[in-house]
């Protein structure tokens, strides 16, 4: 009975998809060091999966930056170096600047009400500290702001580039007080798509991803820091 669940999670990709994440936030936190080996045997057993799932996730992590893996040996866990960060950063920060100007000139009312409510919302999260609904909240937002583009080929990179980032943009709730200080900067991009002012919309954005990126390079320093250590 057991191993028909386990094969319907592994199914749904929901096994996956959570392997990837926890792996992903032991190496951002630090739990994971540079260099560190990641077997596949002692990670099935971890998450009680067949070493499939294992295999997938890695190859995630590989796609993200976070894991090497060279053939016939094992994954090791990479040192994503500050610069790397600010570099995949910038990149994420004039791609959403784009978005946000082309969806206060693009989203349609039904849209920008959506976005405007679904942002006062969160305020409950900010209050609660709930850090990881505040993080789905975020990623919700940031989806709402990439659709809005109506822009297919846009969308495409940008979610791609977030997907490389998606552990580090985490880490930053993990920080005190962060959770309002993104509250307040969603807000200033939700007021200039209200006003229709694109070129309000993309400073917002750009300086929002500015301030996620400084947040983030903590989490990249405390690596570095950890791995010279050892």
């Amino acid at each position: 009975m057991k191993q028909v669940r386990r094969r319907e999670i592994i199914r749904a990709g929901t096994t996956v998809e959570q392997m990837v994440r926890a792996i992903a936030d032991m190496i951002v936190t630090g739990q994971m060091l540079p260099g560190e080996k990641l077997d596949e045997v002692s990670l099935a057993a971890r998450f009680e999966v067949s070493r499939t799932p294992v295999r997938e996730a890695l190859r995630e992590l590989g796609a993200m930056g976070l894991v090497d893996r060279e053939p016939n040996r094992s994954a090791v866990v990479t040192n994503v170096s500050e610069t790397y960060l600010h570099s995949m950063f910038e990149a994420m920060a004039e791609l959403e600047a784009i978005c946000a100007r082309l969806s206060a000139e693009r989203m349609t009312v039904d849209e920008r009400r959506t976005m405007e409510l679904e942002h006062k919302a969160s305020m409950k999260l900010v209050h609660a500290g709930a850090q990881e609904e505040y993080s789905a909240h975020n990623t919700e937002f940031h989806t709402r702001l990439y659709r809005g583009a109506h822009n297919d080929h846009i969308f495409e990179m940008v979610t791609q580039t977030r997907a490389r980032l998606a552990p580090f943009r985490r880490a930053q709730f993990r920080l005190p007080g962060r959770l309002a200080k993104s509250y307040e900067e969603h807000g200033q991009i939700v007021i200039a798509i209200m006003r229709a002012n694109g070129s309000a919309a993309a400073r917002a954005a750009y300086s929002h991803v500015g301030m996620v990126s400084d947040a983030s390079a903590v989490f990249a320093t405390t690596g570095e820091a950890s791995a010279r250590s050892t």
